[in-house]
C-alpha cells in the first residue's frame, strides 16, 4: 500500500503464527502478509468468515499479539519492522518500540462485554486503571470527575460506577468497555465486533453512539464485524479477508455495489434484502466445501479450493494484491486476464 502523510496506521506485509506445540512447520498461520493502511479520522471495516484472521489481525495491529514478521508504522513512528526475506522469513531481529506511550493512542473494544470486564472490579475501578497507569488525573476529585463524564458519554449514570458488571445488561457492559477505551482520550480503536453479542435493539445504539463519538472526538476506527450491513453503513473503506489474507480493498459504496473478487461476490450475495421480490431474483453464491485448517493452507490462492473460477495458476501461485481501479485493491489471478 502507497505510504502517505495522512495515513494514521500503515501495515506492511503483517504476518501472525501461532506455534504448535510437538507439530513441525510455522503451526497456525492466523494473519499472512496483509499490507493496509488507515487515514487519520476514517473507519477501515474487515469482513470475513470466522477463523479468517480479522481479530487476530487487529490485536497484532495493536501488538497485543507479538507479530511474526513485516512493519508496523502509526503516525509515522515504526512500532514493529522485521522485514521478510525472499524466502518468506524474516531478515533478522525485530526492531520493536516500546508500546506503553502508545497505550494512550491505540485502543480496543473487545468483542464479548462480560468476558473483557474484571468482575472483581466496579466500573469505576474498571475505567479508572488507565487513568492511573497513565497519571491522567490530578487527584482523586478529578478522577471521579473524569470517570462521571465518561459515563455520561455513553449513555450510563454517575450511580453506576459503583457497580459490579454482573449488574449490567450485555449492552451495557459494552457501554463500559466503550468508556473504558474512551478514558485515555485515544486517537485509534480496534473495534472488535462490539455489536456482534448484543441483542439487535441494542447494536444500533451502539453503532450510532460510535459514530457519534468519531464526530466529536476525531477518532479512528478499525472496525471488526461479521454483518455486512452494519460494515457497510459505517465504513469509508472495507477490507475482505479469507484464511488470513486481504483479498479486496476498496470504498465502502465501490466495493459493495462492483466486488471484483469471488469471494467478496459470495459474501455480498448472502446478504439478506428486505424486498421478497428483488430477494426472488437475486442469485445466491454457495461455496463447496470447507474452508481449508490454518496451519496448512492450500498453495497458490488460498481461496482456489473453493473458487467456482479457479485455474491451473491459481493453484501454483499467490496472486499479487494490487490496485485495479482507483482506490480498489484485490488479490486474483482472474483479474488480470
Amino acid at each position: 500500500m502507497e505510504s502517505s502523510e495522512k495515513n494514521l496506521l500503515e501495515v506492511t506485509n503483517l504476518r501472525k503464527y501461532f506455534p504448535v506445540k510437538g507439530v513441525k512447520g510455522p503451526g497456525v498461520q492466523a494473519v499472512q502478509d496483509v499490507s493496509v493502511s488507515i487515514k487519520r479520522g476514517e473507519t477501515l471495516g474487515l469482513v470475513g468468515e470466522s477463523g479468517c484472521g480479522k481479530t487476530t489481525l487487529g490485536r497484532t495491529v495493536l501488538r497485543l499479539y507479538e507479530p511474526t514478521g513485516g512493519r508496523i508504522v502509526y503516525g509515522g513512528n515504526v512500532l514493529y519492522d522485521n522485514p521478510l526475506g525472499p524466502d518468506g522469513r524474516p531478515l533478522g531481529k525485530a526492531v520493536s518500540e516500546n508500546m506503553l506511550p502508545y497505550r494512550r493512542k491505540m485502543q480496543i473494544i473487545f468483542q464479548d462485554p462480560s468476558a473483557s470486564l474484571d468482575p472483581r472490579m466496579t466500573v469505576g475501578e474498571i475505567i479508572g486503571e488507565a487513568i492511573d497507569i497513565h497519571k491522567l488525573a490530578a487527584n482523586k476529585a478529578d478522577r471521579t470527575d473524569m470517570i462521571k463524564e465518561l459515563l455520561d458519554k455513553v449513555g450510563l449514570n454517575t450511580e453506576h460506577a459503583n457497580r459490579y458488571p454482573h449488574e449490567f445488561s450485555g449492552g451495557q457492559q459494552q457501554r463500559v468497555g466503550i468508556a473504558r477505551a474512551l478514558a485515555v482520550k485515544p486517537e485509534f480503536i480496534v473495534c472488535d465486533e462490539p455489536i456482534s453479542a448484543l441483542d439487535v435493539s441494542i447494536q444500533s445504539q451502539v453503532v450510532n453512539m460510535l459514530e457519534d463519538m468519531q464526530t466529536e472526538m476525531g477518532l479512528t476506527y478499525l472496525f471488526i464485524a461479521h454483518d455486512l450491513s452494519v460494515v457497510r453503513h459505517i465504513s469509508s473503506r472495507i477490507g475482505v479477508m479469507y484464511l488470513g489474507s486481504m483479498v479486496e480493498l476498496g470504498e465502502s459504496y465501490e466495493l459493495n455495489r462492483h466486488p471484483i473478487h469471488p469471494y467478496t461476490q459470495t459474501l455480498l450475495s448472502a446478504v439478506p434484502v428486505p424486498d421478497p421480490k428483488l430477494s426472488r431474483t437475486r442469485q445466491r453464491i454457495v461455496l463447496e466445501g470447507d474452508i481449508p485448517s490454518p496451519m496448512n493452507p492450500p498453495k497458490g490462492c488460498r481461496f482456489h479450493t473453493r473458487c467456482p473460477y479457479a485455474k491451473e495458476k491459481c493453484r501454483q501461485a499467490p496472486p499479487e494484491f494490487k490496485e485495479y481501479e482507483a482506490g480498489h485493491w484485490a488479490a486474483c489471478h482472474l483479474l488480470d486476464e
